[in-house]
């Protein structure tokens, strides 16, 4: 059978760090081509629950990543005019005893960084913009802008929903739209008056609208996101930045708390939610795909690391076998992983549906079924996802 030596990435976000770092584990020569120009990633919250923490753990870089998290208290849903408690889930103390690891939140950048130290830059190239890939004699192939090619054993796309590695396999397509738009900020801790942003994963229901709030950098930063349905507007980078008064304005009826953590926000962005249906393939020949390549999630679920991460560690897993050859390995990469994947895609796009209902009544039938669940199941999560909480890529698997 083939032994894998050399894979190319495409994409150094956190989950084609995530695949080289479980590659490079393995004896496997790994190199990364990245589009941007620096290395870094946008001024925002990510949250990794414990399936992502146990594969991280296995790859050596759990306490590296620690560094500057903050593990939350409890994961609650509030009203989002009362700011009534509608249902918690308690979290530190529990969760590394019921999941086997923790739920931590992290700025984006801090978890980068943390697993650029596991990766050697001399492997990363940057300023590469990928033009397609092939399969040539069993070899997979990358085409740059600058004309140059680069051979490798296996070829992986981990260049987010408009993957160039995923057009270039499967033809153009593009994500739709959501119909829903967001704002994100961060907050120092410090600025706001003690008790107004519980150390709990927050999420705010309201009619059309969920706000999410929760700490990073070990408690000295709130990261706050608004997910808002509209259809006016549908730019999709994340690094534009708007004008505080059209927040203030479409949260005006909303809970005090919220306008006042809107006001304290230095530096206001939007961007768009776009999404696309699970694909029935990642694969061709030696080329694949992982992270949001393959599967783009909506932010409902707080999933798109962590199934990125997870996806990482069974492809190394996978390409480290000497039963397979690159092909077979590939094609049980995408058999473990495309059902779980997407059943989270497609919880994610209900959660929305869930958590956003215009309906008093509906919203009220949906509390009142969090109340009785919880007098029921006090342990259980509000959203009833301990599958995707407790799953683990590592069972049974050699590090």
């Amino acid at each position: 059978m083939a032994k894998v030596r050399k894979a190319v990435i495409v994409g150094a976000g956190l989950g084609g760090l995530a695949a080289a770092i479980a590659l490079r584990a393995r004896g496997i020569e790994v190199e990364v081509f990245e589009q941007a120009a620096n290395l870094g990633e946008v001024g925002a919250g990510v949250q990794l629950s414990p399936n992502a923490m146990k594969a991280l753990r296995a790859m050596g870089v759990e306490q590296d990543v620690l560094a500057d998290a903050f593990e939350p208290q409890r994961h609650v849903v509030r009203s989002w005019d009362s700011g009534r408690e509608v249902s918690a889930t308690q979290m530190k103390g529990v969760y590394a005893q019921q999941f086997g690891a923790g739920y931590y939140g992290f700025h984006r950048a801090d978890l980068h960084a943390a697993l650029l130290k596991s990766v050697p830059l001399a492997c990363i190239r940057l300023d590469a913009h990928c033009t397609g890939v092939q399969s040539r004699g069993g070899t997979a192939v990358l085409r740059l802008a600058d004309g140059s090619e680069h051979e490798a054993d296996v070829l992986v796309g981990a260049d987010g929903i408009h993957s160039a590695v995923r057009e270039s396999l499967f033809g153009p397509e593009s994500p739709r739209f959501t119909g829903v738009i967001c704002w994100r900020g961060l907050v120092p801790a410090e600025s706001l008056s003690g008790g107004l942003i519980a150390p709990d994963m927050t999420a705010w229901f309201g009619p059309k609208s969920t706000i999410v709030t929760y700490y990073v950098r070990g408690g000295r930063v709130v990261n706050w996101a608004a997910f808002c349905e509209a259809d006016d507007w549908r730019e999709e980078s994340w690094r534009i930045a708007v004008d505080h008064g059209e927040v203030i304005r479409t949260y005006a009826q909303w809970h005090p708390s919220i306008r006042t953590l809107v006001e304290k926000t230095d530096r206001l962005y939007k961007w768009a939610l776009h999404d696309r249906d699970p694909l029935k393939a990642w694969s061709r020949g030696p080329v694949t795909l992982l992270g949001d390549a393959a599967h783009p999630m909506l932010p409902y679920l707080a999933q798109g690391a962590c199934m990125a991460i997870e996806d990482g560690y069974v492809l190394a897993q996978q390409l480290n076998r000497s039963d397979l050859t690159v092909e077979e390995a590939l094609l049980a990469y995408q058999k473990e992983r495309l059902p779980r994947t997407a059943r989270v895609q497609k919880t994610s796009r209900e959660r929305a549906r869930v958590n956003q209902l215009t309906s008093p009544l509906a919203r009220l039938r949906r509390d009142l079924t969090y109340a009785w669940n919880k007098f029921r199941h006090p342990e259980r999560h509000t959203y009833q996802i301990e599958w995707i909480y407790g799953h683990d890529v590592t069972a049974s698997r050699a590090a």
